[in-house]
């Protein structure tokens, strides 16, 4: 049964409004812009509800309608993404997944096939076919064929070179670079430790160090940065809890810390959450930050702490999604004001799941209608598809391990 939550009064939000003590900076001034666009938006549904007391509404028709069209056809003007469609299979096939829409078998097979083109002949996949293989194209079309759950689709990945390619690219201290002399960052452990896991060609030679590496990636806000020394972000923060979860070292990082640095994410009056500290909210983040929060609950029990409730705020953030996040014609978006995109659709849906699934409570803001299928938190796959597919590859056995001179 799920739990309807109540909307923030106009009081409550007008209480959260920045203050700039004086100091008027070009950041200040964006985010009172940004904070007046929500505001507005939040104003106008206090009216309309007392007309239609189910609302906000998660227009999912709208959304399917938007992102099939996307799996068949997409305009120019996602043609700078074009060695990234991986990635746009992986965005629509999921954001599909968490309304619940069943794609047909044959164009399942489609995309399993196309997917199988950008495969490399050396391992691992590319952003298209013949493109040279990537740690984050390969995450994306792991994770995109597990969608997919089809026989057909797993048979795609070949494990034994995917193996080869992540040797490939592991460094002598255990982090990855994102391919062969590409660049090093907590993406490339995270992008590589998911689909090894996944694919259950996961082996302790292939990490070792690897722990030690993500855990030097903690800065002093708390959270994560790409590499030792840098700034800590949204998206890095998920990398390298994800990676330390999968690695089962989640305890090794300061788990305080990494609460209080996510939990001051959410902006106040907004609802979402912002990617680093004085940046202006984004749907995106609600997954990057959001998800962050049912890996802690884990931690924390581990520790001897029950967590009762989120901690977060989730009405808030629901509420930001549903209000100001959706396109009236299907797609969601970074903020109002911007332009919908597969991304955003995905990301922000996949951060109301987050919000709406606390342990196996469910928290509705709006009427039930409204509630999106469960993630996993540490793949971003809904939970039953990482089940299905981790069961396939286990009953095929671990490949060798295929360490050799090829790795730096």
């Amino acid at each position: 049964m799920a739990k309807t939550l109540p909307l923030r009064t106009i009081e409550e939000i007008k209480k959260q409004r920045f203050k700039d003590e004086g100091v008027v900076t070009i950041t200040s001034v964006e985010q009172s812009e940004v904070e007046e666009a929500v505001y507005k938006k939040l104003y106008d549904l206090s009216l309309r509800i007392k007309v239609n007391p189910n609302l906000p509404e998660l227009l999912q028709e709208s959304h399917k309608c938007y992102l099939l069209d996307c799996l068949i056809y997409l305009s120019s003007g996602y043609q700078s993404l074009d060695a990234s469609r991986p990635w746009l299979c992986y965005w629509i096939l999921h954001a599909l997944a968490l309304l619940g829409i069943k794609i047909e078998e044959k164009l399942k097979s489609a995309v399993a096939k196309f997917l199988g083109k950008c495969q490399s002949p050396d391992g691992g996949f590319g952003g298209g076919p013949g493109h040279l293989p990537h740690l984050a194209a390969t995450y994306a079309a792991v994770n995109a064929l597990v969608t997919l759950g089809t026989e057909e689709a797993y048979n795609i990945i070949n494990r034994d070179k995917l193996l080869q390619f992540l040797w490939s690219v592991r460094q002598p201290d255990g982090s990855f670079c994102m391919h062969r002399d590409g660049e090093i960052d907590i993406r490339g452990v995270y992008c590589a430790l998911a689909v090894a896991s996944l694919t259950n060609i996961l082996s302790e030679e292939l990490v070792r160090g690897t722990f030690q590496w993500i855990v030097s990636c903690q800065t002093y806000e708390g959270g994560f940065s790409g590499c030792p020394g840098m700034e800590a972000h949204g998206g890095y923060a998920f990398c390298g809890l994800s990676a330390l979860i999968i690695l089962g070292k989640g305890h090794l990082c300061d788990l305080q810390a990494l609460l209080r640095w996510t939990v001051n994410r959410q902006m106040r009056l907004e609802g979402g959450f912002q990617g680093r500290t004085n940046k202006l909210v984004d749907g995106c983040y609600s997954f990057w930050q959001g998800a962050a929060f049912p890996l802690i609950y884990t931690l924390l029990a581990e520790d001897g702490t029950q967590v009762k409730d989120h901690l977060f705020d989730e009405r808030a953030l629901q509420e930001y999604i549903l209000t100001c996040c959706q396109h009236p014609h299907g797609g969601l978006l970074d903020k109002p004001g911007k332009h919908r995109d597969i991304y955003h659709t995905s990301y922000t849906l996949s951060g109301l799941s987050v919000a709406q699934h606390f342990m196996n409570d469910v928290h509705i803001l709006g009427d039930e209608e409204n509630e999106v299928e469960c993630t996993h938190p540490v793949y971003n796959i809904r939970p039953d598809h990482v089940r299905k597919a981790m069961l396939y590859f286990s009953n095929l056995g671990a490949p060798n391990n295929h360490s050799n001179s090829n790795s730096t």
